[in-house]
């Protein structure tokens, strides 16, 4: 899809040559980590409105030149996109208070785990404009993995503007919704994967007698450095594991290890059983969707 013909700051009316204005219901990390992509772009901070009912997060916001408000009211009204990035359990609670408010010009983002777009569009008025987003925790380095899913009134253009508006925030891609809850067992819950297999490492080299704090630095920076080597070069993994190892080397040796101690069905058997849980956790948000 090209995004040569998409401004982030142009409102998806063309007939109104008005700047795009961005709202968040949400102060928590992943409305954070927005914020700060979509600010990398030509969005200002005049445009950008924050609601939460406590103040707690409001200063790094405010750092950013962010108004903030305790008024979810305030950021629908005055926003032409808005961001719902609250815990999922608040959802419907939220929905029902701004949906009065939601007009067929606006565009919702839920950026909430385990709602659907069907949860969604029940709970808002007829024909909204909706989008589902799954972000994950480098989103706060503009390194993220996002990925979204349109609901039935988004069109094309919709999902144009909210690629183009996040495209500092990291790799942002589109796919039908089944693929949000796989994308949460992968990403979102992968980097807590990512994140234990780190504290293993290094804790394989203290056992070998180096110091920790110099060996959870390496590990950091080992994870960094093959990350970026598997990013940017767009090899298979398989290919960049192979490089790296020498007949009857430490590598492949090391990598033997792993293989006995079932690594790879372990971390594969992780990914299923946190998008399992996605899905679940879907079926209830559907469930209280229903109920009222």
């Amino acid at each position: 899809m090209s995004l040569s013909n998409i401004s982030p700051i142009v409102k998806t009316d063309p007939s109104m040559d008005m700047p795009l204005r961005v709202g968040f219901i949400g102060a928590g990390n992943m409305a954070y980590g927005i914020a700060k992509g979509i600010l990398s772009g030509d969005v200002l901070p005049v445009n950008v409105k924050v609601s939460a009912p406590s103040p707690r997060n409001f200063g790094r916001f405010e750092e950013l030149g962010i108004s903030v408000t305790h008024f979810n009211s305030d950021v629908v009204s005055g926003s032409d996109l808005v961001f719902v990035a609250v815990k999922p359990h608040l959802v419907p609670e939220i929905l029902r208070e701004i949906s009065q408010l939601v007009t067929q010009k606006h565009i919702i983002v839920s950026v909430a785990a385990g709602v659907t777009l069907a949860t969604l569009e029940l709970l808002l008025p007829k024909d909204s404009v909706i989008l589902r987003l799954m972000p994950n925790l480098p989103c706060l380095l503009l390194e993220g993995a996002l990925l979204f899913s349109r609901g039935s009134s988004a069109k094309p253009e919709d999902a144009a503007l909210l690629s183009s508006l996040l495209q500092h925030c990291g790799l942002v891609e589109e796919g039908p919704e089944a693929w949000i809850d796989v994308h949460t067992g992968l990403s979102g819950s992968g980097v807590a994967f990512v994140y234990l297999f780190a504290e293993a490492l290094a804790e394989g080299a203290v056992k070998m007698g180096m110091p920790s704090s110099l060996a959870h630095s390496i590990a950091a920076q080992t994870i960094v450095g093959a990350g970026k080597l598997l990013r940017d070069t767009g090899k298979h993994p398989a290919q960049l594991r192979s490089d790296v190892c020498t007949p009857g080397g430490t590598t492949i040796y090391g990598l033997h290890a792993l293989e006995q101690g079932g690594l790879r069905a372990a971390t594969m058997s992780a990914v299923e059983s946190a998008t399992e849980r996605a899905r679940e956790l879907g079926q209830k948000s559907a469930g209280a969707g229903n109920s009222n």
